[in-house]
């Protein structure tokens, strides 16, 4: 499909023929991707951040925040629930935190990889080559690093660069791949100033990556952030996308027919806009993937990339059944085992012209 289709695609309100592309989004996930579900226990163990972009509402400059930092025997605990769970992952996601040192983490997976079978995914931002390599060593699996956009004055201008560094997330995730990580990354879906074109090119970018997980999902303000403004001004314009419930859907089916093979996750900023069916209907659409969390309940508001977050003040337990018993009733299966990506266990990791 090329890039004039997908913006096609994108624009339609056809109500026929989004039901053809749901249609096609689901049998697609079906044939390539089986009708598992795989939970993926998230861990949220840290807010820090020394960034400063533009959405986000970790970013440094929020005085507002109160900031925390997850004990090593905290984010054990949160393992152990994620075993008696059944999960086959754990993903250690915090802010760009430079407050905790390289040993330290590597510490804790090869804690998690002594006890556990567990696939450990990490997501913590843009670090070094000699960090990377040392937790891929410690034992490390996947790693989660987002691009945003692949616009790249959109992207400057909501992730702008510490001084003195650049920030090229698209090289650093081809630096990954060669370093043998899963490699996943996504974006938002109606950034201030992102067209239809911005968003199809970033289709054909999870493509030409050859990504092994993919997420999507809507932008929502935060009113601590420079972009609350930009949102308020942007809409209205014929070529903004909307950062609706329904672009998020056509994004998941149109990224799943892009790469039939790919994990892709139906999102919490998802399950925010629409709670009582926004991850089931990710599902219907192309995902494969959901992420309960296991974040202590006393953290869970403090990571605020975004406000009103679904489940914040729900247990890990609770969580889990709600998860399980919002798949059971779809008839689909709940994944078991590590759940790695099928683009990955076929060896198609690679990029394409």
């Amino acid at each position: 499909m090329d890039k004039k289709r997908i913006i096609e695609w994108l624009k339609t309100e056809d109500q026929s023929a989004l039901d053809d592309l749901w249609r096609q989004a689901d049998k697609t996930r079906q044939q390539e991707a089986g009708d598992e579900v795989h939970l993926r226990g998230l861990i949220e163990f840290s807010n820090y951040c020394r960034r400063k972009c533009g959405y986000c509402g970790l970013r440094a400059d929020n005085q507002s925040l109160n900031r925390y930092r997850m004990s090593q025997d905290e984010i054990l605990q949160c393992v152990e629930q994620a075993v008696k769970f059944g999960y086959g992952t754990v993903v250690l996601q915090s802010g760009e935190d430079f407050g905790f040192s390289t040993e330290w983490l590597e510490q804790i997976i090869k804690e998690i990889k002594k006890r556990t079978d567990l696939a450990v995914t990490l997501s913590v931002g843009e670090r070094s080559m000699e960090e990377l390599s040392r937790w891929k060593e410690a034992g490390a699996d996947r790693y989660l690093l987002r691009f945003e956009t692949s616009n790249p004055r959109l992207y400057r201008r909501i992730h702008p660069p510490l001084p003195g560094e650049q920030s090229d997330r698209i090289s650093l995730l081809r630096r990954l791949r060669e370093l043998g990580y899963e490699i996943g990354s996504g974006v938002m879906i109606g950034i201030p100033g992102q067209t239809y074109g911005d968003l199809a090119e970033d289709i054909l970018t999870f493509q030409s990556l050859s990504l092994d997980m993919i997420g999507v999902g809507p932008f929502i303000p935060h009113d601590s952030t420079p972009l609350m403004k930009d949102f308020e001004m942007s809409q209205g314009s014929p070529e903004q996308v909307p950062n609706t419930e329904a672009m998020t859907y056509k994004t998941i089916a149109l990224t799943r027919l892009h790469c039939p093979r790919a994990n892709i996750p139906s999102t919490t900023a998802l399950a925010t806009l629409n709670k009582a069916q926004g991850r089931e209907l990710g599902l219907e659409r192309g995902a494969n993937v959901v992420m309960p969390n296991l974040t202590p309940p006393e953290y869970r508001a403090m990571y605020e990339i975004y406000p009103a977050k679904a489940c914040i003040a729900e247990t890990a337990e609770q969580c889990h059944s709600c998860m399980k018993n919002r798949i059971r009733a779809m008839g689909r299966t709940i994944g078991k085992g590590r759940g790695d990506s099928p683009a990955f266990l076929h060896g198609s990791g690679k990029e394409q012209p």
